[in-house]
């Protein structure tokens, strides 16, 4: 959330913000708001003073025998304060509605970020683990139809059960998924993570606290109502991501200096509505409705932001590292960046089973893994997150970072893909086998039911 002072005295950067990152928003109505609002206080102000000048004259001028006088200030007193109280009410009335205005003004970007119109424009920062990668076979099935063969994925039935989006990790896919979550927390931990269990529904003051509303309610899963319909700051959400929770851990609290730096993960299943649009990009595990993250989360003193932001992506990174796999780091550019980021690196894995235009020359595909991003004070300031520099000073908003550390579907996608066999089995990343029993290789499951054998019918 942009301060009012701030969006008062620089409308051309907070214009500059919305065309840059394509948000449409009435700034000229904004700052209309707060200039009437602005005078109304004033006159409130004005009015006032005069009623207690008004009010103090009134005992001394019945003293003195002037009733006639003292009853003509005693109407002035009673005609100002309600004039005092219309103008109270329409400034409260204002007020409410510069607040929800505010909402809706997304983060300034930062100097450094490349401007862009759109993803096509964003920097490609470097590549790690190509210049070394296995030797892959010659065909690579992609991860859709390599789980199914294998009996590790499952998408007829979760479409079945949940609809569509859903699927089911079964046998070695289920172990597979729970190693990565696993792995990913023991790595970040030795990182210096806390961890956090954190609680799936949400409410609305905490999902506005983080910058998912008002602005994407279409795309959460409301636990009672319809998404259009008006929603209260206690009503539940299932969560999109675990930056809401553990983000919000700290709303409308004063830490101390001393607490800082805090760094949180947190495991959790995420819900999100929007799936993509259906084809080759999204089929399978890529994009689905419901899926396993683990989150970094930190909270920091501002002159500690951006130095942070660099570790945090070095800790992201690393379990790809672990792993082997093979990726690149990608700067947003303006357009590209979201509504709540000053900076944002996106982590990209190479998937190299199916062969996409804006893919790397080796073929395959990149896949967004984590962004790590950098809001400033932009979520602090929603949510009431403060920390006291020493404790005769007043309280400063910190500076939230986050990034995913990391997604687990689309890592698993990578390892179908890349650690895949001639034989169509999967070879299991060292770093993962102590988390598999010492597994070395998924080699698949028999299929079970009539539909893998048949009904023993005749057509």
């Amino acid at each position: 959330m942009l301060r009012r002072q701030f969006v008062r005295e620089n409308p051309a950067a907070v214009r500059a913000a919305l065309e840059q990152k394509g948000v449409d928003v009435d700034l000229d109505r904004i700052l209309e708001i707060d200039e009437e609002w602005r005078s109304l206080k004033s006159e409130g102000d004005d009015l006032r003073h005069e009623r207690n000048e008004v009010s103090s004259t009134i005992g001394q001028l019945k003293a003195e025998g002037k009733d006639d006088e003292a009853e003509e200030a005693i109407e002035r007193s009673s005609e100002l304060k309600d004039e005092l109280q219309a103008i109270e009410a329409r400034a409260d009335e204002l007020e409410a509605e510069l607040e929800a205005a505010l909402l809706t003004l997304p983060q300034l970007p930062d100097d450094s970020v490349p401007v862009g119109d759109d993803e096509s424009e964003n920097v490609e920062r470097r590549r790690e683990g190509f210049d070394d990668h296995r030797e892959l076979p010659d065909e690579i099935e992609p991860h859709y139809d390599l789980g199914e063969e294998l009996e590790i994925l499952d998408f007829d039935r979760g479409a079945k059960v949940s609809g569509g989006g859903f699927y089911f990790a079964k046998g070695d896919g289920a172990r597979l998924e729970h190693a990565l979550i696993q792995f990913m927390l023991e790595l970040h931990r030795e990182q210096g993570y806390t961890d956090i269990f954190p609680p799936l529904p949400v409410n609305s003051a905490s999902m506005r606290g983080t910058g998912q509303f008002p602005k994407f309610t279409e795309d959460a899963y409301r636990i009672e109502g319809d998404n259009s319909e008006p929603y209260d700051d206690d009503d539940l959400w299932l969560l999109p991501t675990a930056e809401v929770p553990v983000t919000n851990l700290h709303r409308d609290e004063i830490l101390l200096d001393d607490d800082l730096p805090l760094k949180y993960q947190a495991y959790s299943p995420n819900f999100r509505q929007e799936a993509g649009e259906h084809g080759t990009e999204t089929r399978g595990i890529v994009r689905v409705h419901q899926f396993n993250k683990v989150e970094l989360v930190n909270f920091v003193r501002p002159e500690d932001s951006d130095e942070r932001f660099e570790a945090l992506v070095s800790e992201a990174e690393s379990v790809l590292q672990e792993l082997g796999l093979p990726y690149r780091i990608l700067e947003m550019c303006t357009g590209d960046l979201g509504f709540t980021q000053a900076k944002k690196y996106d982590i990209e894995v190479w998937a190299p089973g199916d062969d996409m235009e804006d893919g790397p020359e080796e073929g395959g595909r990149w896949l967004e893994v984590s962004s790590v991003s950098n809001f400033r004070a932009f979520q602090a300031r929603r949510a009431g997150i403060q920390y006291r520099p020493e404790q005769h000073e007043s309280a400063e908003y910190l500076h939230t970072l986050n990034g995913s550390g990391l997604a687990v579907p689309r890592v698993m996608v990578a390892i179908l893909e890349y650690y895949q066999n001639e034989d169509a089995t999967v070879t299991v990343p060292e770093a993962l086998r102590p988390y598999m029993g010492g597994q070395e290789r998924i080699e698949g499951h028999e299929a079970v039911g009539e539909s893998a054998v048949g009904d023993g019918t005749d057509d």
